[in-house]
């Protein structure tokens, strides 16, 4: 014997003897048992475990250890069936007690069930059934669970899955948390332990004593109480309403902003604040807005609508106060006006128009563009205007305008001349129609009038100065006129008038200023760039946890029964399981009920290499569905398709009526890749028979199909 020979001899005897001692380690040990019967009338093969007085049997396998009341052992299988007070403990880490455990030396996989606990330094889970594999190191439920985590609170879900490397859950169905701060509702629901971060997909509710949140798509901090939501998402504040492509919110200070697309809705007081960028103080009655900040308040049968580059609203919903800052501007449908800064007293019915201090001198803007109001063909200036509403009827009332009052109106006939009016103050009251309809100019007031006849014609151009001038409206245009105290005055023939007298001192014609619409308050705006949303990734569907790994571990043990004994088998590919489905291959078969999708048979290779699969196409902007009914109305039954392709769809096994209740349903993101899907649903004897369903097919969506198939599942 050469040299080689003997060390590939040795080579292989040592790998064989690593072979055989991982086995060994593998190999389930009774380390303690009352009494061992033989029964195999009953149990081939099996040894019977019993408990005695002392204590309860004791199985063992590496560091698995497992008592109970009693034990079915199968050597040969290297399998065992606990009963009574079972409890499974792996090393320092998990815990786990139940009625009855199903353990397999070969593939590590168990299956618990009656009032099932598990657990491990960071949580409990309740569950009626629960699967561990202690190779994947996760535990799975399918029929209802619960799980408690110290002061993050209690979770709740149809489906539940337990990574306990990752310290994560994944919760899916009916989710709901709730701790003495919160009560978070999802349908999709990831949850970390160890930092108490959750994670929400799909439509979902978070509620705490501050406020109610709804988002499809959001992050909740339960330990600091913190968290922000990236989709259709809006959070109430009992009279505030606030929507937003991101918000973050603070319970703890009660506090909230919203980035892009905002909408701030008062319930109480009927306004509603728009913008890119907010802040809301839950305590202080607060908001701040910013990036074209626009608030719109209903008044009447109109709205008032207040645009600026930052706008504050403050106060209780009954003394609530509007600060609009920089480039402030009003809009109604017969009033609008521009000032520097715009302040609104809701409970007052008093918004001020002025003019902010400032240092720059050469801003002029401040220094010499007064504010300004508009009504009907009136434009009225000075150094601060107040209009003045009437807080219980919302009806305008009246218009003061202090220093440097000044208005102007275009002649109506002419198109060319102006009546103009100056004085130290202004008096404006407003008809029902909240049109100007007296103005009086109190002190130093100086005109000049286009004096006209009934028939419009042109007397000529009065120009006076007086100590006031009472002044009545119609429509604009003035219908008669007194002045007190006249101190000079002469009226000219339109030729004769002296043309640099047609203008009084201090005259600003601003018409191109005049908001016209709502879009005219932004016109003087610099672009906009929205800030871009990283927010949070898509949502990672569950891989299967019958995955691929796991059935072929199953397989090679020839151990399948574990999972057929919790009525959630998923049956091997040969035939041996009746396809209850007519037509599997045959989609375009009249059995197959169809709707809004294109289907194309046999025209696609098939995981086994055949070109029998099927290739079906949304048609319309809508949810598309195929779907094949089966007569049977109660049974546990497991509804399966491979698919590969592009979108998102869902197969379901549904109720066979007018309310399309799903029993059980999985929603499915489709890859490039042949995989086979599976539900399964436990139906109950309410005399409506089912249908297995492929829903929620869109335009965009296209994908294969093969080997639709529904079994069956009986308890062995």
């Amino acid at each position: 014997m050469n040299k080689q020979t003997f060390y590939t001899i040795l080579l292989l005897n040592f790998f064989s003897i690593g072979i055989i001692n991982s086995q060994d380690k593998k190999k389930i040990e009774i380390e303690y048992a009352g009494r061992l019967t033989i029964d195999e009338l009953n149990y081939p093969g099996a040894k019977i475990l019993t408990r005695d007085e002392m204590q309860q049997v004791h199985i063992v396998q590496g560091s698995i250890n497992m008592w109970s009341d009693k034990a079915i052992y199968y050597s040969g299988e290297n399998f065992i069936e606990a009963y009574g007070n079972v409890t499974l403990i792996q090393g320092d880490t998990i815990n786990m007690s139940s009625k009855y455990i199903e353990y397999s030396g070969i593939t590590q996989l168990a299956f618990a069930s009656g009032n099932v606990v598990l657990q491990d330094p960071n949580s409990t889970i309740s569950s009626d059934t629960l699967y561990f594999d202690r190779v994947k190191q996760q535990a799975f439920y399918k029929n209802g669970g619960t799980v408690v985590k110290d002061t993050s609170g209690t979770i709740t879900s149809k489906v539940g899955r337990y990574y306990m490397e990752q310290k994560k859950y994944q919760f899916v169905d009916d989710v709901k948390l709730v701790n003495k701060d919160a009560t978070i509702n999802s349908n999709y629901f990831d949850f970390f332990s160890d930092t108490g971060y959750a994670y929400l997909y799909g439509p979902s509710t978070i509620n705490t004593t501050e406020s109610n949140t709804y988002t499809e798509k959001g992050f909740y901090d339960t330990k600091k109480r913190t968290g922000y939501a990236v989709k259709n998402s809006k959070i109430n504040y009992n009279n505030r309403i606030i929507e937003g492509d991101s918000i973050y919110f603070d319970d703890t200070i009660k506090f909230a902003s919203a980035t892009n697309n905002i909408k701030v809705t008062d319930t109480i007081n009927h306004s509603i604040a728009i913008g890119h960028y907010a802040e809301v103080f839950k305590a202080q009655d607060s908001l701040f807005l910013t990036k074209r900040a626009l608030v719109v308040t209903k008044q009447e049968n109109d709205s008032i609508y207040m645009h600026a580059d930052k706008i504050m609203m403050t106060g209780k919903p009954e003394n609530r106060i509007v600060r609009a800052y920089y480039n402030a501007k009003i809009y109604k449908s017969d009033l609008s006006g521009k000032a520097d800064s715009i302040h609104s007293n809701q409970k007052t019915g008093i918004t001020k128009l002025i003019n902010l201090a400032r240092f720059n001198n050469s801003d002029i803007f401040s220094t010499k563009r007064r504010p300004i109001m508009w009504n009907i063909e009136n434009q009225m200036t000075g150094d601060t205007i107040h209009l003045i509403s009437n807080p219980e009827t919302e009806k305008l009332d009246s218009l003061l305008v202090f220093n440097n009052a000044f208005i102007i109106s275009k002649d109506t006939i002419s198109k060319t001349g102006f009546n103009q009016i100056f004085g130290i103050k202004l008096v404006g009251l407003f008809n029902d129609e909240n049109k100007l309809r007296k103005v009086d100019i109190v002190k130093n007031a100086e005109s000049i009038f286009y004096a006209r006849n009934d028939k419009q014609e042109l007397i000529g151009i009065d120009k006076a100065r007086s100590g006031s001038i009472s002044i009545l409206f119609a429509d604009g245009d003035i219908e008669e006129y007194t002045r007190y105290n006249q101190i000079d005055g002469n009226l000219y023939p339109e030729d004769e008038y002296p043309k640099n007298e047609k203008r009084l001192k201090g005259f600003d014609w601003r018409e191109d200023e005049r908001p016209l619409s709502v879009e005219d308050l932004f016109k003087d705006d610099e672009p906009l760039e929205l800030t871009t949303i990283k927010g949070l990734e898509d949502y990672v569907p569950q891989d299967a946890f019958f995955d691929e790994e796991l059935l072929e571990r199953i397989k090679i043990s020839g151990q399948g029964f574990i999972v057929n004994r919790a009525a959630q088998s998923i049956p091997d590919e040969d035939n041996s399981n009746e396809n209850l489905l007519e037509s599997s291959n045959n989609l375009n078969d009249p059995i197959w009920q169809k709707h809004d999708l294109q289907i194309k048979s046999n025209t696609v290779l098939s995981p086994n290499n055949k070109k029998d699969a099927g290739f079906i196409t949304g048609k319309k902007n809508s949810d598309g569905y195929i779907y094949q009914i089966e007569n049977k109305t109660t049974g546990t039954y497991l509804w399966s398709v491979w698919l590969k392709g592009n979108g998102t769809v869902r197969i379901s096994i549904q109720k066979n009526d007018n309310s399309n209740k799903d029993y059980s349903y999985l929603d499915i993101y489709l890859t490039n890749d042949w995989k086979k899907y599976s539900v399964m649903a436990k139906k109950p004897n309410d005399g409506i028979n089912f249908r297995c369903v492929i829903y929620a097919i869109q335009l965009e969506d296209e994908f294969s199909i093969w080997q639709p198939k529904l079994i069956e599942l009986k308890q062995k």
